[in-house]
């Protein structure tokens, strides 16, 4: 099923599920003002159609620096030798099928990628360029930043607010 357009309940169904996918029906359906029936429906049209991917829980990092440590994010810039479509396609499969890799964007112009990564340490992130970048003989350049504190932190896709009467 495809949808033609979204209109002002779908958004509002999408923008109060960015926010907490954890609501129920019932709570969903009072926020956006509709009944709770049609808001199951829309909700189950709007995964139908592909505009809700997966709903994930967003697990607060300070909370679990005492189990897991503070780990080390980077932002990674790669440049590989061959830009043809066979091999830049060899390397985003590879990259994204890493668990530590959380992003993965084809970029241009610039670096042909740009990576989020996640590694418990230095040397965990040592490992991983051994894994992704060192043994491909196609990564021609790799720049790295370390992220020394998040200032923001936002997976939510804005979208357009409907008109006020």
């Amino acid at each position: 099923m495809i949808l033609e357009s979204l209109d002002s309940t779908d958004l509002a169904l999408l923008d109060q599920l960015q926010q907490d996918a954890g609501l129920t029906n019932q709570e969903l359906a009072a926020r956006v003002h509709v009944s709770p029936p049609t808001c199951l429906r829309r909700v189950q049209r709007l995964v139908q159609a592909g505009f809700i991917e997966r709903r994930v829980a967003i697990l607060d990092r300070d909370k679990l620096v005492e189990v897991l440590g503070h780990g080390l994010d980077a932002i990674v810039e790669v440049t590989l030798d061959r830009q043809d479509n066979a091999s830049m396609e060899a390397f985003e499969a590879r990259v994204a099928a890493d668990e530590a890799v959380q992003q993965c964007y084809r970029v241009s112009p610039g670096p042909d990628f740009v990576l989020v990564i996640r590694a418990p340490d230095m040397p965990g992130y040592l490992a991983l360029a051994q894994r992704l970048f060192t043994q491909d003989a196609n990564v021609r350049n790799v720049k790295a930043y370390f992220a020394v504190r998040r200032a923001k932190f936002d997976p939510r896709v804005p979208l357009p607010r409907p008109a006020r009467a």
